[in-house]
């Protein structure tokens, strides 16, 4: 029997995914030791399953199938295959075949491709996440096309090839669907993918929020302590599931853990009937038994308390990283450790698995925090806030999120019907790609609030094992208001910004009406608007002696008035006979005000502002009466938000008013053109021939000025020549080549764009300037072997300016823009958009600097070619995009000149193609 050659196990096609019902699977390469379980999972496949699989009786794998089903060679011939609990459940393989069908070696590019399911687990997505991952393998391994041979009763499988998204083309033969697909990506299929990525993850996290069953491991058996208070939390929030506690310490007699009158047992194995979710507070070194008895026992999902992982350091790093693969391998996923717990409000569940002491109200705001501390002062402060009116529709605190992250909250917040506004706490974020992919898509349809702890470089907590980014928060920042995420820079804001975004409509632009019993405190938040960037007409001072009536009569026409999109209520004390006449100021103003409110056709958000009147905020906060409607039971919105400060409420409103504007801009996207002039083929085989050629070389490297000329110019990107100039006599030769007038400048790295330093001479008419400014730059910097001058042909003149991309490791593809020199060097005045950009995002980009009015005429001066100069930005944004390997691009300066634009001098680097935690195949972070 004939073994295949010996390649390197490759372990980077090792995943874990999660399958349609929120379980995982782990997928990896099938080895020459899985013959046992190969077998044992062959057997327990059905007679019907084997027959679809082989077109006959195939009621056992004999010696040589088991053979021939584990050894591969990774190349020409690869099995892979998904696991849980260490067992296979489905399998899948490719062998490489020529034209007729019969096997072979590269350069054939076409596969066969089959698939085996056992019936237990069909219906799960195992063979559509396998056919993924195996796709993947085969691009990687140059096989471009599949071929399937299935017959037309197995209708399932025919389905998961023809659901996939790819280009196919099927035929019928002798009783039999021949399908073939094109393996290369399609904008289908990377929908149908992310589609399926949602709905896993998004059950997945509904698994973990509404369990039926809920077994807390580590009760104590005497009052106190972390799993006793859980449970009591968990009972006293009233949910409506079984609970039971566990504790190998119970006495074996005991039953029932009294007061509480819930069923004590001393393992999860030993409750006799199915557990959903596992609260695990036990000492960090008993975890791996609690996961291994959950594992067995059909557990589905684990909030882990316990701390002792990788906040305390590298031995403990290990150990989280030991309790993922544990819990994985058994399907479940898990929300921690050294977590604070999670909650749902939903009627139907009330799961407090939390160290909350009480479960908050129904409410329509999602909450994920990194940190229990912030998690329980976010609680607090929304509790405050509306007098424990205000509530929540779930909340997370993660702790080091080891497995369940902010981006899975994202999943399944996109379509809660029971969360308006998701408010998120972050001090890191492990797939910042796949994060801003989220929240773009979940900004669309609600409001996505964020405010990042730890965001200087090296302060992410020690927990969170995350790739490192060499971006700047400015630039994180950037990048979040491209995905329409609302970023704010302290806690306070967020809860400021999510009371605004849940209980008010969005304003419709940026007018706002100001209104109130105080003309100074009237006349600060109209300063506050102007600050703010937002539209405010002249305020409307009601007088100290202002009644609620006078009150609800202002507001009711700032409702009605057409020039005003938003009002803001300013409210102090009342003073004189008014404020004897109504002892409780701040309840009688709220009514007038939420009557106000209630009776206008008007849909534009309020927001109050106040200064020591009791009772208001509360009032305002309070719900109103029940209507009737299609779902009585739905939470109410937090009425009308007031804040103690102008500059809180303003900021809060222009926040609405920029996501909104965000929102319009999103409805009608921009679109990445077409370019008739770019050969991406010929860019590509350039690439590979420069990659091959540096084989051995670091692992990226800079691309000589010609070849980088030469890449760009393929992608329409034309750089003006420069000659070398090691002494006169080659500069005047260049110069005549070139033509008159020329500039000499250096090229020494410590020099290159340094006008400043003398390192450039501009304008030069002649052959008798050239030789002088040569003799000059020689004779006051250095000899030319150091400088390295160069003779580069005059463009017009215009605005310098400066283009980068680069690829960070983390955030993925991005591409910058700025004026050259201080602007950008020095006051840091650079825009960043994510790669691929649209042609709005490049004119919203160029205009995003604060010097763009030197590109608009600024006093005067001639406007240049914005149009040449957001072309040359979709050119760069589509060569990084089209080639990953292409890691870094600098064009500075680029002259923008009233018609056209010059590029003066370009850099490429290259390196292999990255991996992307983004692109390819669906599977879990592993930090």
């Amino acid at each position: 029997m004939q073994t295949p050659p010996a390649h390197a196990y490759p372990t980077h096609w090792e995943a874990d995914v999660v399958l349609r019902d929120g379980g995982t699977a782990r997928i990896r390469p099938i080895t020459p030791d899985d013959a046992e379980h190969l077998v044992s999972f062959y057997e327990q496949v059905s007679d019907e399953s084997k027959y679809y699989r082989f077109f006959a009786p195939y009621p056992r794998l004999s010696d040589r199938d088991v053979h021939r089903f584990t050894h591969h060679d990774y190349v020409d011939r690869v099995g892979l295959a998904a696991t849980v609990g260490g067992e296979f459940i489905a399998t899948v393989r490719y062998d490489r075949i020529d034209a007729s069908g019969r096997s072979a070696t590269a350069p054939a590019d076409e596969a066969e491709v089959a698939f085996l399911v056992q019936d237990a687990h069909q219906g799960r997505g195992v063979a559509s996440a396998l056919l993924e991952h195996i796709g993947a393998v085969a691009r990687e391994r140059g096989i471009r096309r599949f071929a399937a041979e299935v017959l037309p009763a197995n209708t399932k499988m025919v389905k998961v090839f023809t659901d996939a998204g790819y280009t196919q083309k099927r035929s019928f033969e002798d009783g039999v669907v021949r399908l073939e697909f094109d393996l290369e990506p399609t904008d289908r299929s990377l929908a149908v993918q992310r589609g399926r990525e949602q709905r896993a993850e998004a059950r997945s996290v509904q698994r973990l929020l509404a369990p039926g069953s809920v077994a807390v491991v580590g009760t104590g058996r005497q009052p106190g302590g972390m799993g006793r208070t859980l449970l009591r939390g968990l009972l006293d929030g009233g949910f409506t599931g079984r609970v039971h506690a566990v504790n190998h310490a119970f006495p074996e007699d005991l039953t029932v853990l009294e007061p509480e009158g819930v069923p004590a047992h001393r393992s999860v194995g030993a409750i006799g009937e199915p557990v959903d979710l596992a609260v695990v507070a036990v000492p960090a070194r008993s975890v791996p038994a609690v996961v291994a008895d959950c594992g067995e026992h059909g557990v589905q999902g684990l909030v882990v308390l316990s701390s002792g992982y990788a906040e305390s350091g590298a031995e403990g790093r290990e150990r989280q990283r030991e309790l993922v693969r544990q819990a994985r391998s058994h399907g479940m996923r898990i929300i921690g450790p050294n977590a604070f717990g999670l909650l749902n409000t939903a009627p139907a569940v009330r799961l407090n698995a939390a160290l909350s002491p009480e479960l908050p109200p129904p409410g329509r705001i999602g909450l994920f925090t990194q940190s229990g501390a912030i998690g329980i002062a976010l609680l607090s402060a929304l509790h405050r806030r509306g007098a424990g009116h205000i509530g929540v529709s779930s909340f997370v605190s993660a702790g080091n999120r080891a497995d369940v992250s902010g981006n899975d909250f994202l999943q399944y917040w996109y379509d809660d019907p029971d969360t308006d506004v998701a408010l998120m706490y972050l001090e890191s974020i492990g797939n910042p790609r796949k994060f801003t992919r989220l929240a773009r898509r979940t900004a669309a349809t609600k409001p996505v609030v964020v405010v990042k702890g730890a965001r200087h470089t090296g302060s992410a907590p020690t927990g969170h094992a995350v790739p490192t980014t060499r971006i700047p928060d400015a630039t994180v920042s950037a990048l979040f208001r491209q995905a329409g995420v609302i970023r704010v820079d302290t806690v306070t804001e967020l809860v400021d910004a999510g009371l605004m975004l849940a209980g008010q409509p969005l304003p419709r632009g940026p007018r706002v009406a100001i209104l109130g019993n105080s003309e100074s405190l009237g006349l600060l938040t109209y300063d506050a608007c102007l600050t703010e960037r937002l539209r405010p007409l002249s305020p409307v001072d009601l007088t100290t002696a202002a009644t609620p009536d006078d009150f609800r009569e202002a507001v009711t026409a700032a409702l009605d008035d057409d020039a005003a999109d938003a009002v803001v209520v300013t409210a102090i004390p009342w003073v004189g006979d008014t404020a004897e006449q109504l002892p409780e100021e701040g309840p009688a103003l709220a009514a007038a005000l939420r009557d106000a409110v209630a009776a206008s056709p008007a849909r534009k958000p309020v927001a109050v502002v106040h200064l020591e009147m009791e009772g208001l905020a509360a009032a305002l906060g309070a719900p109103p009466p029940a209507e009737p409607g299609p779902d009585p039971a739905a939470p109410p919105g937090p009425g009308i938000p007031a804040y103690p400060a102008a500059e809180r409420a303003v900021r809060a409103l222009a926040e609405a008013v920029r996501y909104e504007e965000w929102r319009r801009r999103d409805a009608e996207p921009g679109r990445v053109p077409e370019y008739e002039d770019i050969d991406e083929a010929g860019a590509g085989a350039e690439i590979e021939a420069l990659l091959d050629a540096a084989e051995d070389g670091p692992r990226s490297f800079p691309l000589p000025a010609g070849p980088a000329a030469s890449l760009l110019a393929r992608y329409g990107i034309a750089v003006r020549p420069s000659l070398p100039a090691p002494d006169p006599d080659a500069a005047a030769r260049a110069a005549a080549r070139l033509g008159y007038p020329v500039a000499l400048k250096t090229t020494a790295p410590h020099l290159r764009h340094r006008a400043d330093l003398g390192g450039v001479r501009l304008d030069l008419p002649d052959e008798e300037a050239l030789r002088r400014a040569h003799g000059e730059l020689t004779g006051a910097l250095g000899k030319p072997e150091e400088l390295r001058p160069v003779v580069q042909a005059m463009a017009p003149r215009g605005v310098d300016t400066v283009v980068r991309a680069a690829i960070d490791p983390a955030a993925g593809a991005v591409l910058s823009f700025g004026l050259a020199g201080a602007p950008s060097e020095l006051l840091g005045d650079t825009a960043h958009r994510l790669v691929p950009v649209t042609g709005r995002d490049a004119a919203e980009q160029i205009r995003s600097v604060r010097a763009a009015p030197l590109l608009f005429g600024w006093r005067g001066s001639q406007p240049v070619d914005t149009a040449a100069l957001e072309d040359l930005l979709l050119r760069v944004s589509r060569l990084v995009d089209d080639h990953p390997e292409v890691v870094a691009v600098e064009l500075e300066p680029v002259v923008v000149a009233a018609r056209g634009l010059a590029v003066l001098g370009a850099s490429v680097r290259l390196a292999p193609s990255p991996a992307s935690p983004d692109l390819g195949p669906r599977r879990l972070p592993v930090y």
